[in-house]
Parts: C-alpha cells; structure tokens; sequence
C-alpha cells in the first residue's frame, strides 16, 4: 500500500459537513513551505480525491490550512478563526487523515482513520 493524505471538515455548531471550505496543503522543508495543492470541500465536507496523493506522497512535515473566516463569512456568520494551521508528519507509509471538526468559536482535530 502506498500512502496518501484526506481530510474531512464538519461544521459542529450546524451539524452538517463543511460544503465550500477552501483547504491548502504545503510541505514544509528546511527552505521554506513549498505550496502542493489547494482544493474546496465538496458536499459531504471532503475532498473530492485525496489532497496528497499516493503519486506524490512522500514523507516528511506537511501543514493544512483551513480557510473558515471564509467560510463563515460565506455562511453569514461571524467566526473567531480566519485560518487555520494544522502541522503535521508523515512518518510512515500509510493511509493518513486529518479531519477538522469546526464552529465558529472552536475546532478540534486529530489522526483519523
């Protein structure tokens, strides 16, 4: 199995997935973090394939920023959090995910499955 990244955004305070929320992926190196892909939630708070691919999965840092004050703004609603960066490694090969569990005053996250 090669490895590969996917997140997964849930709107916690409308207990629904996170339709429309852009997300950006960087590598982070000892030369500064390399921009790899930008992709938008689709319906069920995804994306619509994985945002680190088994073709360009390597290991190493990597940091996922969630655009919510977008999302919110889009939502009509005023959020504390404009962005929000997750650190992260990739330590070994494997299928990794990070979902991100949002409201408007909070959010939390972890390594899913």
């Amino acid at each position: 199995m090669k490895g590969f990244l996917t997140t997964h955004v849930l709107d916690t305070a409308r207990g629904q997935p996170a339709a429309g929320l852009r997300i950006a992926l960087f590598r982070i190196t000892t030369n500064g973090n390399s921009p790899v892909r930008e992709m938008i939630t689709n319906s069920d708070g995804r994306t619509g394939s994985p945002i680190l691919t088994e073709e360009e999965f390597e290991l190493g840092e990597y940091e996922l920023i969630f655009h919510a004050g977008e999302y919110f703004k889009d939502q009509g609603i005023a959020g504390f959090y404009d962005e929000i960066p997750i650190r992260f490694k990739l330590m070994e090969t494997s299928h990794y995910h990070v979902p991100l569990l949002l409201s408007p005053f909070g959010y939390s996250t972890y390594r899913g499955s």
